[in-house]
């Protein structure tokens, strides 16, 4: 199986391309015009289609070169030893809620797990730690945030360390970096661990917005409360999105995830977990090791994703296999002062170059990550074609079709180790899971192009330090998004943070060695209906 996987290609139709093979061209003409031409009529569909929005102009190309510019990169700025960098940056496995091998692991398990392991790779003791905050969005909050006090004192931390959560929605975990990274440059604590918990098998998908009798007065504030899968249904609608389009990329999500899971890219970024296993008809536990993600279906196509019927309208066109799974995960950075990295010979993962939230209708949230990437950008001085690789939230493929098309982003740009549909969308760790993911993507090319270099006799030259970039993104329910932009180079990085677990992590015993992971790889996911 694993050679036939390494073999997978994805093609890369246009939208246009795919529409147009089974739609009529008025679809997917349809859906190349842009915003501002598709919200014709103020309509508003009785399935309550959001109103028309108006189109919003990105912001202006950066200027051509930038004072303090760096490694050949006409758009860098200089680095300062101020600059907010990441050290170590680790994940547990992915696994389908309910049914998959984290199932019966207490969510405080999995944040023990990626707090030790972003120690170890960053190589720094626990009371060094200034705060931890992860992200969380399902479970009531005061629970959760006990649970992750728990996690820190389970893992080792000594009880002078703070701990907290914060639920910006589906940005919840981006959000908790972004939130360690400004303490850090204010000057409360020097070092911070960031990072997001959502464990979909116990947290309730209780997904509801005001009881305030006024929401009667404003569309938008009733629409904080819809369904997330109609605001699906609203952007596909809307924006003319077709369901061959959408299809198209939920399967190319799972091919691209099965390939890089065949390779080995995941490893790296993945801390094995002894996860609890519960017999359904004794009763008795035991403990399993899980290393490896499990909804990820390598045989998922576009064909077979067509058979499927809409779940949230009769007529509509989001299914369960076009849209994200559900699934447990926890996910964990440290961040530092470049400075305080540099003193402690610490490699430098990536630097933290911008970040943005925005908001946008409520009914078609989805759209929000074509809002605020063109922010992030520009906050960083950086144009589109600056970023070598893009994370973009696969909420729904019709949103993430729709943000594709808006931003005009190059399909092999986006989402290479395949995204949420494949990976799954725990809530509240998906910003942290992103930029995981991101930060080790962007380390295999660094690697991959000093190996060429070296090969080639031209070691030291400019190019081998030239920054690589990327950006992680998302939308989130009730309206908004966010997106941060970070950056990577060789001349600060090198592989002692990089490398896969040392040792297998438990809460039971940290000297129990590794096992192969007993996660199935082709049992099928099942698609997220609530969570985006």
């Amino acid at each position: 199986m694993a050679a036939a996987l390494c073999s997978l290609r994805v093609q890369q139709p246009t939208f246009a391309g795919v529409a147009a093979r089974r739609r009529p061209a008025t679809a997917a003409a349809a859906f190349t015009q842009r915003l501002a031409g598709l919200c014709r009529s103020g309509r508003r569909p009785s399935s309550r289609v959001c109103a028309p929005i108006k189109a919003i102009a990105a912001p202006p190309e950066p200027p051509t070169t930038r004072q303090g510019e760096q490694g050949g990169h006409p758009h860098r700025p200089a680095d300062s030893p101020d600059d907010i960098v990441i050290v170590s940056a680790v994940r547990t496995p992915s696994t389908r809620a309910r049914k998959g091998g984290l199932k019966d692991t207490p969510p405080d398990d999995l944040v023990v797990a990626v707090l030790r392991e972003a120690l170890h790779r960053a190589g720094i003791k626990a009371d060094e730690v200034g705060d931890v905050c992860l992200g969380s969005v399902f479970p009531p909050s005061s629970k959760r945030a006990n649970e992750v006090r728990t996690a820190l004192l389970l893992a080792g931390f000594p009880n002078s360390v703070p701990a907290y959560t914060v639920n910006r929605q589906c940005a919840a975990g981006l959000q908790a970096i972004a939130n360690v990274a400004a303490n850090i440059r204010a000057g409360y604590f020097d070092i911070g661990i960031a990072g997001g918990i959502e464990h979909l098998t116990k947290d309730p998908l209780d997904w509801k917005g005001s009881d305030n009798p006024r929401l009667l007065e404003s569309q938008d504030a009733q629409d904080v409360g819809l369904t997330l899968g109609l605001t699906a249904e609203n952007v596909a609608e809307r924006f003319g999105v077709p369901r061959e389009v959408q299809d198209h990329f939920a399967a190319a999500s799972h091919a691209k995830a099965a390939a890089a899971q065949a390779s080995g890219k995941f490893k790296e970024e993945i801390v094995a977990v002894e996860a609890l296993s519960t017999d359904p008809k004794t009763g008795a536990t035991r403990r399993v090791p899980v290393d490896a993600d499990d909804g990820i279906r390598p045989d998922s196509t576009q064909d077979k994703l067509g058979a499927l019927k809409p779940y949230f309208k009769k007529q509509g066109t989001v299914t369960v296999g076009n849209a994200c799974q559900n699934t447990d995960c926890a996910a964990a950075v440290v961040l530092m002062r470049r400075e305080d990295a540099q003193r402690r010979g610490l490699p430098v993962m990536a630097t933290l170059r911008s970040f943005a939230a925005v908001g946008v209708p409520p009914g078609v949230m989805g759209t929000a990550p074509s809002v605020a990437i063109p922010k992030a950008l520009a906050r960083a001085g950086l144009s589109k074609d600056d970023v070598e690789v893009y994370e973009l939230n696969e909420a729904f493929a019709s949103q993430f079709a729709y943000c594709m098309r808006e931003l005009g982003l190059p399909e092999d740009k986006v989402n290479p180790c395949g995204g949420a549909i494949a990976l799954g969308h725990p809530a509240g760790a998906t910003g942290a899971r992103q930029t995981v993911t991101l930060l080790h993507e962007l380390a295999r090319r660094i690697r991959s192009s000093s190996s060429g270099s070296q090969s080639s006799g031209s070691l030291g030259s400019v190019d081998d330090k030239a920054p690589h970039y990327g950006v992680v993104s998302m939308c989130t329910g009730s309206g908004m998004g966010a997106a941060a932009v970070f950056e990577s180079s060789s001349g600060s990085l090198n592989g002692s943070s990089l490398g896969s677990s040392s040792s297998m992590a438990s809460t039971a015993s940290q000297d129990r060695p590794a096992e192969a992971s007993t996660a199935s790889q082709d049992r099928p996911g099942e698609a997220s209906v609530e969570a985006a």
